[in-house]
This record gives C-alpha cells, sequence and structure tokens, in this order.
C-alpha cells in the first residue's frame, strides 16, 4: 500500500483570498497564488516516496460564487505546477450535510481508497480545524499550519502545529523515518 500526504488546497497549497477580512478560496486564475516555499517543499515528499493527494472543501460552488468549472481550472493549474497526484473536491455547503465535507473524512477515505493508501501511515496537513478533524477521521496523523485562524480552540489538537509547509515537512519526514510499519 501506498503512504500518502492529503494536502488542503486554500491556505496550504496557495494563498487565500482576504475578503473583507475574511479568509477565501481564489475565485479566478489571476487570484490563485502558489507561495514560493510551496514546490521544494512537494518535491521534498516525492523525493521521500509519497503520494500526494489534495481534499479541499470548496462551498463556494454551492453558494454561486465561482463555477465547478473555474474550481476545475484552478486544480488543473495547480496540478501542473505541483506534484499532486489528484484533487479530490467537496462542492458543498455545511448545509448539505454531505460525507464529503470536512471535518468528515469522506474525500481522504475515497482518496485512499481509489490510490491503495495505508490511512495509518499516511498524514494530513492543513490550515484549519476541519481539516485536522478530518485527518484524525480517516486515522492519519495530522498537521496544522498555524495561519493564525485560532480556530482549534474546543478541538483535538494536531499530532504537530508548524508555521509552514516548509516546517511540516520536515516534521512528517523527520517522524515517518522511526514509524513503524511506514511505507518507506
Amino acid at each position: 500500500m501506498a503512504c500518502a500526504v492529503f494536502l488542503d488546497r486554500d491556505g496550504v497549497l496557495n494563498a487565500v483570498i482576504d475578503r473583507a477580512g475574511v479568509a477565501g478560496s481564489p475565485r479566478t486564475l489571476a487570484e490563485l497564488i502558489i507561495p514560493p516555499e510551496v514546490p521544494d517543499a512537494l518535491k521534498r515528499l516525492v523525493e521521500a516516496g509519497y503520494l500526494l493527494l489534495a481534499v479541499t472543501n470548496q462551498p463556494e460552488i454551492a453558494r454561486g460564487q465561482v463555477s465547478a468549472e473555474m474550481v476545475e481550472a484552478i486544480n488543473a493549474h495547480l496540478a501542473r505546477a505541483l506534484p499532486i497526484r489528484e484533487f479530490f473536491v467537496c462542492p458543498h455547503d455545511d448545509s448539505a450535510a454531505c460525507d464529503c465535507r470536512k471535518p468528515k473524512p469522506g474525500l481522504l477515505v475515497e482518496a485512499a481508497q481509489k490510490h491503495s493508501v495505508d490511512l495509518t501511515a499516511s498524514f494530513m496537513i492543513g490550515d484549519r480545524w476541519k481539516d485536522i478533524a478530518a485527518g484524525q477521521a480517516a486515522g492519519c496523523r495530522t498537521i496544522l499550519i498555524d495561519q493564525g485562524w485560532a480556530e482549534m480552540d474546543g478541538h483535538q489538537p494536531a499530532d504537530h502545529t508548524a508555521s509552514s509547509l516548509f516546517e511540516a515537512v520536515d516534521w512528517i519526514l523527520n517522524s515517518s523515518s522511526n514509524r513503524p510499519g511506514a511505507c518507506h
């Protein structure tokens, strides 16, 4: 079985967009910004043998703020620029109560089944409590990239908190070599 690193999209792979003090997803290709550290950080994971899978909530589709086609175009651009094997997207809002919307683990479980991933030897990196809760529910080790959202109060803490994707990757690479049953 493969080991994977599941990555949230907005706030991890690309910068979030500030809309009147609220962090949001890019809604156009012109708004898409990949932070400079991201390609090198992901390259290190691939070189270590990890399969990279993006799992992202995109409720703006359900809210009519962006089209599914634009989200697909943004994901396609990211896939050309970064070594992400596949993007798994939840297009629903919280009110849909679907199984794919994080904090539920549906996207991770679907990706793991499709790519024969050992969830217990894999990691979830996110910048929101919902990412961490989804990773925990799927059985992954979790890393919170602390963007200062202060959302974790009352939620189970991540296995590790990092200040950047590069630091999160360092932690994965340093901890996975000592992990019993690791895929590497």
